[in-house]
C-alpha cells in the first residue's frame, strides 16, 4: 500500500464536506488507485521532494557498507502502490541490482506500477523488477518474500500497519546490515487526519479504516526493538521531520496550504544491526 493523505482535518467538519465511507485497506487503496496520482495529494508531493535526498544518500550509504551489501543488490519497494518509487530502484545500473521485489496491499495499485514502469522504458533492470501482492499482516505472504535483501524502500505506509507487525516484517526481509529506508505521515498530521481520497463517481469521501499516529520517537524506539539502528543524515540524529509552511507550501500543490504550522511527514535510513 502507498499511503498517505491530503485530507481535511477530522475535527473540522462542514455542510459541505462529502459523507465519509470507511472501506479495508485493500478495497480503499484499489478504489483510490483511479485518481492516487492526479488527485494533488500533497503528502505524495512532499514525499517526493524529500526522495530526491533520502534516495541518494540511501544508495551512498549501500555503496559504502560494501563488503557486507556487495553488489549486485536484491531490493524492496515495500508498499510501492503505483511505482512511484520503483522507478528509482529501476533507474540504477543494471549491473547493480539483482532484482527488485515490488509488493503492494492493492492489486489495482500494482497494476498502475506494471504500467508506470512500463513506459518508462527501464529497460534491462525493469525486467528484474518482481510485482507482488503484500500483506504485512499476513503471515503467509511473508513466506513469499526475500529474506536476505540489501535495502527496503517504505514510503507512507506505516500508518496504515502496527509497528509490532511492521518492523519484524521488515526486519525478516533484510540481511543483517541491511537498510530501511522509511518515511510517513507525522503523528502531529495523524492525530487530526488519516489518509483519503473522494471518490469522483460517488463524491463520497474514502478512508481505509485502519490508521495509526505515531510519532518519531515511538518509531525509533520500536524499530530498535527489532534490531534495528538510526543512521545520522548530515547533522541530523534521527528522524528528519517536516512543517510545511508559508515558505514551503505551494511547492506540494493547493491542498497543503490548510497545513501551514503543522507537522506532516518525517523520513529516515536505519540499518538492521542484529
Amino acid at each position: 500500500m502507498a499511503s498517505s493523505t491530503d485530507t481535511v482535518p477530522s475535527g473540522s467538519s462542514t455542510s459541505t464536506e462529502p459523507e465519509i465511507k470507511y472501506l479495508d485497506t485493500a478495497s480503499a487503496y484499489d478504489l483510490w488507485s483511479s485518481v492516487y496520482d492526479t488527485d494533488n495529494n500533497f503528502l505524495q508531493a512532499l514525499d517526493s521532494f524529500e526522495m530526491k535526498t533520502l534516495f541518494p544518500e540511501l544508495i551512498s550509504t549501500l555503496e559504502s557498507s560494501n563488503p557486507a551489501l556487495s553488489k549486485p543488490w536484491k531490493l524492496v519497494d515495500l508498499g510501492c502502490g503505483t511505482g512511484r518509487n520503483t522507478i528509482h530502484l529501476a533507474s540504477l545500473p543494471a549491473p547493480d541490482v539483482d532484482e527488485i521485489y515490488a509488493l503492494d496491499l492493492s492489486p489495482r495499485m500494482l497494476d498502475l506500477a506494471r504500467e508506470r514502469l512500463k513506459n518508462y522504458g527501464a529497460g534491462e533492470v525493469a525486467e528484474k523488477v518482481k510485482f507482488q501482492v503484500f500483506n504485512v499482516m499476513n503471515p503467509s505472504d511473508r513466506e513469499k518474500v526475500p529474506k536476505t535483501a540489501d535495502a527496503i524502500i517504505s514510503t507512507l505506509v506505516l500508518e496504515h500497519v502496527p509497528l509490532v507487525d511492521y518492523f519484524p516484517v521488515a526486519a525478516g526481509m533484510l540481511k543483517v546490515g541491511g537498510l530501511l529506508l522509511l518515511t510517513n505521515m507525522h503523528g502531529d498530521m495523524g492525530k487530526i487526519s488519516q489518509a483519503g481520497f473522494v471518490d469522483p463517481t460517488t463524491g463520497e469521501k474514502i478512508r481505509p479504516l485502519e490508521s495509526y499516529a505515531y510519532s518519531c520517537d515511538e518509531v525509533r524506539s520500536e524499530a530498535e526493538r527489532f534490531g534495528f539502528e538510526m543512521l545520522s543524515l548530515g547533522q541530523k540524529d534521527g528522524f528528519e521531520e517536516k512543517m510545511v509552511t508559508n515558505e514551503n507550501h505551494e511547492l506540494f500543490g493547493p491542498r497543503a496550504a490548510k497545513w501551514i504550522g503543522v507537522r506532516v511527514w518525517f523520513g529516515g535510513i536505519l540499518r538492521k544491526v542484529r
